[in-house]
């Protein structure tokens, strides 16, 4: 006996974005197969809305930010979203086209024939992060088109002005059968993601996802979640250390380390320490002369976040550690605290229960764990949750092997920091704390289609023929007796 009901109690607002997408379930129905000219059509129009917009969105950014600089908005929003719009619009017709499989025997050679068709999914659901507002929601856009499906969008309240220019891009671009945008806080986020979408993505906190991934399963949707976590940079003694600093660094403090795929601490040989420390100082002094008044360092998203981060350093400081700024800038200077920004910091060998050992930084704070053997850095790593990534600089194969191997990570990078995302025939996503699923590329596509299993029956009363309908005699007891064999 089934249990009864409990009433659903539903608000203004999850009764409109209800409507919202029964209007785009409606029209995707109504469509029936969607040819490539039409996906390629609704991906050439995301193109020409990021580079129309380009300017306001590099304009927003750097207003909900306090300062973004224009250069970073360009490479990683606007430019990283096209990159992956161009990608699939480049693919997509050999994307669509079904996929032959194998026949079983005998059916095989009697003429059956099985096949997968890539179908849309329907409606995609995607609830978009702050740190990078504009590609998260146009670079999983170039998957969910290319799929042929329709997609609604929640922009983060973190960067409001920013979610107002999204809004505005998709009703410049699309009508509102095909895509929607709907902005605003938390209860619009909890709404937004208990409705019953064909697929849902969500890009932020692993914290936020239990609660979105529980919210889903009520309607089981089928979820992609884009996390974190702490992505572990192991440098080897092989390393050429100044090379390798370089290149962490750089992917360190773009964005000011608020980044899903930042270095989140470095693994060193305990011999290199000072060195890396005076070599990590020069390059930073390098690439940032000045922080508090540097247009091209990127200030702490809001308050809240710049106190979390401040705190950090501060629990740090209590328990009197060593904290070794990389720029002559005091992280607590009231120019500093006023504009919300932080100079990158190392903290050699913090205890395991501080909180920057715990959990995520998402900013330029970089925790320096110092080894004797490489054997210590694989087993560390193999004692916490599994990272987005795992990043390891030197030129020993074997090591390379072993780590590769022997960890467990969303993805991998040999010799650089973040860079494997910017390769769009490289699926993007994470595993266990630091997500599931993922997209970009062929992997984007799949993930937003459904996989049909299509199987074409030979003509030849093959049932019969091998005894396996009714009633059942000799003909049945030797096809049983051929599958026993081994």
């Amino acid at each position: 006996m089934n249990a009864p009901q409990q009433p659903v109690v539903s608000t203004d607002l999850e009764i409109k974005m209800r409507e919202k997408l029964q209007i785009q379930r409606e029209s995707y129905l109504q469509e029936g197969f969607v040819d490539a000219g039409t996906r390629i059509d609704r991906i050439n129009r995301a193109i020409d809305v990021l580079i129309h917009f380009s300017s306001k969105i590099s304009d927003a950014l750097d207003s909900d930010f306090g300062c973004r600089p224009r250069q970073v908005t360009m490479l990683s929003d606007v430019l990283g979203s096209i990159a992956s719009l161009k990608h699939a619009k480049k693919h997509v017709k050999l994307w669509m086209k079904s996929e032959k499989r194998p026949t079983a025997f005998p059916l095989n050679i009697l003429g059956g024939k099985s096949r997968i068709e890539y179908q849309p999914k329907g409606v995609v659901g995607l609830v978009a992060p702050w740190n990078f507002p504009v590609s998260m929601v146009f670079q999983p856009m170039s998957g969910i088109f290319a799929a042929g499906n329709r997609i609604m969008i929640k922009p983060s309240e973190y960067t409001p002005s920013t979610s107002s220019i999204i809004d505005e891009m998709i009703k410049n671009a699309f009508s509102e059968e095909e895509g929607i945008s709907i902005s605003g806080g938390p209860e619009v986020g909890q709404a937004f993601s208990s409705l019953p979408f064909d697929h849902m993505i969500f890009t932020g906190a692993t914290n936020i996802a239990r609660h979105v991934m529980a919210s889903a399963a009520k309607n089981l949707v089928p979820v992609t979640l884009e996390l974190g976590g702490k992505s572990p940079v192991v440098v080897s003694r092989s390393a050429k250390l100044e090379i390798s600093l370089q290149r962490i660094l750089l992917g360190k403090t773009l964005n000011a380390g608020q980044i899903c795929l930042a270095p989140d601490y470095l693994m060193i040989p305990e011999e290199s320490l000072d060195e890396v420390i005076d070599l990590a100082k020069n390059i930073v002094s390098s690439m940032y002369p000045d922080i508090g008044n540097n247009p091209q360092y990127t200030a702490i998203v809001n308050e809240r976040h710049f106190k979390r981060l401040s705190g950090y350093l501060d629990e740090a400081k209590e328990r009197g550690l060593n904290l070794i700024s990389l720029h002559p800038s005091d992280y607590g200077t009231p120019d500093n605290v006023n504009s919300r920004k932080i100079p990158p910091v190392l903290i050699p060998n913090p205890p395991e229960d501080m909180a920057i050992m715990q959990e995520e930084l998402f900013g330029p704070i970089l925790p320096v764990k110092t080894y004797r053997d490489f054997e210590e850095c694989i087993s560390y790593i193999n004692s916490k949750p599994r990272p987005l990534a795992v990043y390891y600089f030197g030129e020993d194969n074997s090591e390379e092997n072993d780590i590769i191997s022997r960890t467990t990570s969303g993805g991998f990078c040999i010799n650089d920091v973040v860079m494997q995302v910017a390769q769009e025939d490289l699926p993007f996503g994470g595993i266990g704390d630091s997500g599931m699923g993922s997209y970009h590329g062929l992997e984007g596509f799949r993930t937003f289609s459904h996989a049909k299993s299509v199987y074409r029956q030979t003509k030849i009363n093959f049932a019969k023929l091998g005894g396996l309908m009714p009633p059942y005699g000799e003909n049945t007891e030797k096809s049983i007796r051929m599958q026993l064999k081994k």
